[in-house]
Protein backbone atom coordinates (compact mmCIF):
# COMPACT_ATOMS: atom_id res chain seq x y z
CA UNK A 1 0.00 0.00 0.00
CA UNK A 2 1.37 3.40 -1.00
CA UNK A 3 1.89 5.74 1.93
CA UNK A 4 2.14 9.51 2.25
CA UNK A 5 5.13 10.41 4.41
CA UNK A 6 5.78 14.00 5.49
CA UNK A 7 9.41 14.91 6.14
CA UNK A 8 10.30 18.16 7.89
CA UNK A 9 13.99 19.15 7.65
CA UNK A 10 14.64 21.04 10.91
CA UNK A 11 18.42 20.91 11.34
CA UNK A 12 19.23 24.46 10.24
CA UNK A 13 20.52 27.21 12.52
CA UNK A 14 18.64 30.06 10.81
CA UNK A 15 21.62 32.45 10.81
CA UNK A 16 19.85 35.06 8.65
CA UNK A 17 16.91 35.18 11.05
CA UNK A 18 19.07 36.65 13.80
CA UNK A 19 17.41 35.01 16.81
CA UNK A 20 19.09 33.57 19.89
CA UNK A 21 17.98 30.08 18.85
CA UNK A 22 17.33 28.34 15.52
CA UNK A 23 14.28 29.93 13.90
CA UNK A 24 12.23 26.72 14.08
CA UNK A 25 12.31 27.11 17.87
CA UNK A 26 11.34 30.78 17.99
CA UNK A 27 8.03 31.27 19.80
CA UNK A 28 5.04 32.79 17.97
CA UNK A 29 1.82 33.31 19.95
CA UNK A 30 2.64 30.67 22.53
CA UNK A 31 4.11 27.91 20.36
CA UNK A 32 7.37 27.40 18.55
CA UNK A 33 7.45 27.74 14.78
CA UNK A 34 8.06 23.99 14.51
CA UNK A 35 5.06 23.19 16.69
CA UNK A 36 2.81 25.30 14.49
CA UNK A 37 4.16 23.54 11.40
CA UNK A 38 3.78 20.02 12.81
CA UNK A 39 0.29 20.69 14.16
CA UNK A 40 -0.92 21.60 10.67
CA UNK A 41 0.47 18.51 8.99
CA UNK A 42 -0.71 16.00 11.61
CA UNK A 43 -4.28 17.16 11.02
CA UNK A 44 -4.18 15.94 7.41
CA UNK A 45 -5.58 12.41 7.44
CA UNK A 46 -3.85 11.38 4.22
CA UNK A 47 -0.42 11.74 5.87
CA UNK A 48 0.44 8.35 7.35
CA UNK A 49 3.81 9.19 8.89
CA UNK A 50 5.52 12.43 9.87
CA UNK A 51 9.30 12.59 10.35
CA UNK A 52 11.08 15.57 11.90
CA UNK A 53 14.77 15.55 10.99
CA UNK A 54 17.02 17.43 13.42
CA UNK A 55 20.75 17.55 13.97
CA UNK A 56 22.45 15.15 16.35
CA UNK A 57 23.41 18.11 18.55
CA UNK A 58 19.90 19.58 18.76
CA UNK A 59 19.37 20.94 22.28
CA UNK A 60 15.73 21.94 21.91
CA UNK A 61 13.71 19.11 20.38
CA UNK A 62 13.36 16.96 23.51
CA UNK A 63 11.91 19.91 25.40
CA UNK A 64 9.45 20.68 22.64
CA UNK A 65 8.54 17.06 21.89
CA UNK A 66 9.29 14.62 24.74
CA UNK A 67 9.33 11.13 23.20
CA UNK A 68 6.56 9.88 25.47
CA UNK A 69 4.21 12.62 24.27
CA UNK A 70 4.68 12.23 20.53
CA UNK A 71 1.70 11.00 18.49
CA UNK A 72 2.21 7.44 17.28
CA UNK A 73 2.79 8.54 13.68
CA UNK A 74 5.32 11.31 14.50
CA UNK A 75 9.01 10.50 14.93
CA UNK A 76 12.23 12.44 15.51
CA UNK A 77 15.26 11.52 13.39
CA UNK A 78 18.61 12.84 14.65
CA UNK A 79 20.47 12.68 11.36
CA UNK A 80 20.39 16.23 10.01
CA UNK A 81 23.18 17.41 7.73
CA UNK A 82 24.98 20.70 7.23
CA UNK A 83 22.65 21.72 4.39
CA UNK A 84 18.94 21.32 3.83
CA UNK A 85 19.50 18.87 0.97
CA UNK A 86 21.81 16.73 3.10
CA UNK A 87 19.21 16.69 5.86
CA UNK A 88 16.52 15.50 3.45
CA UNK A 89 18.81 12.86 1.96
CA UNK A 90 19.78 11.57 5.40
CA UNK A 91 16.14 11.57 6.47
CA UNK A 92 15.17 9.45 3.47
CA UNK A 93 17.94 6.97 4.18
CA UNK A 94 16.89 6.58 7.81
CA UNK A 95 13.23 6.30 6.83
CA UNK A 96 14.12 3.47 4.47
CA UNK A 97 15.94 1.66 7.28
CA UNK A 98 13.64 2.38 10.22
CA UNK A 99 10.19 2.75 8.69
CA UNK A 100 10.44 0.60 5.56
CA UNK A 101 10.01 3.58 3.25
CA UNK A 102 9.36 2.21 -0.24
CA UNK A 103 10.29 3.73 -3.59
CA UNK A 104 6.60 4.04 -4.47
CA UNK A 105 5.67 5.92 -1.29
CA UNK A 106 4.98 9.62 -1.62
CA UNK A 107 7.28 11.99 0.27
CA UNK A 108 6.02 15.47 1.16
CA UNK A 109 9.03 17.56 2.18
CA UNK A 110 8.00 20.70 4.04
CA UNK A 111 10.10 23.52 5.47
CA UNK A 112 9.98 23.71 9.27
CA UNK A 113 9.92 27.50 8.89
CA UNK A 114 6.69 27.53 6.85
CA UNK A 115 4.41 27.51 9.88
CA UNK A 116 1.34 29.02 8.18
CA UNK A 117 0.81 26.35 5.52
CA UNK A 118 -2.92 25.67 5.09
CA UNK A 119 -4.56 22.28 5.03
CA UNK A 120 -6.42 23.33 1.87
CA UNK A 121 -3.22 23.94 -0.07
CA UNK A 122 -1.72 20.61 1.05
CA UNK A 123 -4.91 18.81 0.04
CA UNK A 124 -4.75 20.59 -3.32
CA UNK A 125 -1.21 19.33 -3.80
CA UNK A 126 -2.17 15.77 -2.84
CA UNK A 127 -5.06 15.75 -5.29
CA UNK A 128 -3.11 17.28 -8.18
CA UNK A 129 0.01 15.14 -7.84
CA UNK A 130 -1.54 11.81 -6.83
CA UNK A 131 -1.50 10.40 -10.38
CA UNK A 132 1.39 12.47 -11.73
CA UNK A 133 4.37 10.56 -13.10
CA UNK A 134 6.99 12.78 -11.47
CA UNK A 135 5.52 14.76 -8.56
CA UNK A 136 5.04 18.43 -7.88
CA UNK A 137 5.19 21.35 -5.52
CA UNK A 138 3.18 24.25 -4.21
CA UNK A 139 4.18 27.54 -5.82
CA UNK A 140 2.90 31.03 -6.59
CA UNK A 141 3.14 32.91 -9.90
CA UNK A 142 5.57 35.82 -9.53
CA UNK A 143 3.58 39.05 -9.29
CA UNK A 144 6.25 41.69 -8.66
CA UNK A 145 8.42 43.34 -11.28
CA UNK A 146 11.85 41.68 -11.25
CA UNK A 147 15.15 43.53 -11.62
CA UNK A 148 18.57 42.05 -12.29
CA UNK A 149 21.45 43.83 -10.53
CA UNK A 150 25.15 44.17 -11.20
CA UNK A 151 27.85 43.80 -8.53
CA UNK A 152 27.28 47.41 -7.41
CA UNK A 153 23.53 46.81 -7.03
CA UNK A 154 22.61 48.93 -10.03
CA UNK A 155 19.82 47.66 -12.27
CA UNK A 156 21.06 45.80 -15.34
CA UNK A 157 17.67 44.99 -16.77
CA UNK A 158 14.07 44.17 -15.99
CA UNK A 159 13.44 40.44 -16.08
CA UNK A 160 10.21 39.19 -17.61
CA UNK A 161 8.06 37.47 -15.00
CA UNK A 162 6.12 35.51 -17.62
CA UNK A 163 6.09 31.87 -16.61
CA UNK A 164 8.02 32.49 -13.38
CA UNK A 165 6.83 30.91 -10.14
CA UNK A 166 8.01 31.20 -6.56
CA UNK A 167 8.53 27.75 -5.07
CA UNK A 168 6.92 26.81 -1.76
CA UNK A 169 6.58 23.57 0.17
CA UNK A 170 5.44 20.87 0.60
CA UNK A 171 7.16 19.40 -2.43
CA UNK A 172 5.81 15.93 -3.18
CA UNK A 173 7.72 13.19 -4.98
CA UNK A 174 7.95 9.42 -5.01
CA UNK A 175 10.56 8.42 -2.46
CA UNK A 176 12.53 6.45 -5.05
CA UNK A 177 12.72 9.37 -7.48
CA UNK A 178 13.77 11.84 -4.80
CA UNK A 179 16.36 9.48 -3.31
CA UNK A 180 17.86 8.92 -6.76
CA UNK A 181 17.86 12.66 -7.49
CA UNK A 182 19.63 13.56 -4.24
CA UNK A 183 22.22 10.84 -4.84
CA UNK A 184 23.23 12.29 -8.22
CA UNK A 185 23.52 16.03 -7.62
CA UNK A 186 25.85 18.35 -5.74
CA UNK A 187 23.92 18.80 -2.50
CA UNK A 188 25.75 22.05 -1.72
CA UNK A 189 23.95 23.84 -4.57
CA UNK A 190 20.49 22.29 -4.17
CA UNK A 191 17.99 24.57 -2.45
CA UNK A 192 14.84 22.51 -2.89
CA UNK A 193 13.75 18.99 -3.85
CA UNK A 194 12.30 20.08 -7.18
CA UNK A 195 15.66 21.34 -8.45
CA UNK A 196 17.24 17.97 -7.65
CA UNK A 197 14.47 16.14 -9.52
CA UNK A 198 14.75 18.58 -12.43
CA UNK A 199 18.44 17.64 -12.70
CA UNK A 200 17.27 14.13 -13.68
CA UNK A 201 15.56 15.66 -16.71
CA UNK A 202 12.10 15.43 -15.14
CA UNK A 203 9.43 18.13 -14.97
CA UNK A 204 7.53 18.48 -11.67
CA UNK A 205 4.01 19.87 -11.64
CA UNK A 206 3.39 23.38 -10.29
CA UNK A 207 0.35 23.52 -8.00
CA UNK A 208 -1.10 26.85 -6.89
CA UNK A 209 -0.07 27.60 -3.32
CA UNK A 210 -1.11 30.25 -0.82
CA UNK A 211 0.40 33.65 -0.04
CA UNK A 212 0.18 32.85 3.69
CA UNK A 213 2.60 29.95 3.23
CA UNK A 214 5.63 32.18 3.66
CA UNK A 215 9.03 30.98 4.84
CA UNK A 216 10.48 32.68 7.90
CA UNK A 217 13.82 34.08 6.78
CA UNK A 218 13.98 37.44 8.57
CA UNK A 219 12.42 38.99 11.66
CA UNK A 220 9.97 40.83 9.39
CA UNK A 221 8.64 37.48 8.19
CA UNK A 222 7.89 36.56 11.79
CA UNK A 223 5.71 39.64 12.14
CA UNK A 224 3.66 38.63 9.11
CA UNK A 225 3.42 34.99 10.24
CA UNK A 226 2.25 36.14 13.66
CA UNK A 227 -0.49 38.18 12.01
CA UNK A 228 -1.68 35.20 9.94
CA UNK A 229 -1.69 32.93 12.99
CA UNK A 230 -3.58 35.48 15.07
CA UNK A 231 -6.20 35.89 12.35
CA UNK A 232 -6.81 32.14 12.39
CA UNK A 233 -7.23 32.24 16.17
CA UNK A 234 -9.84 34.99 15.81
CA UNK A 235 -11.67 33.06 13.11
Amino acid sequence: MTRHVALIPAAGVGARFGAACPKQYVSLIGKTVLEHTVSRLVQINAIDLLLIVVSEQDEYIDTIYPAAELPSNVHILRCGGTTRAQTVRNGIMHAQQQFDLQDNDWLLVHDAARCCVSADSVQRLLAAVHNHAVGGLLALPVADTLKQADTAQHVCCTVSRDGLWQAQTPQMFRAGILARALAQVDLDVITDESSAVEALGLSPLLVLGDIRNLKLTSAQDALLATYFLQQETVE
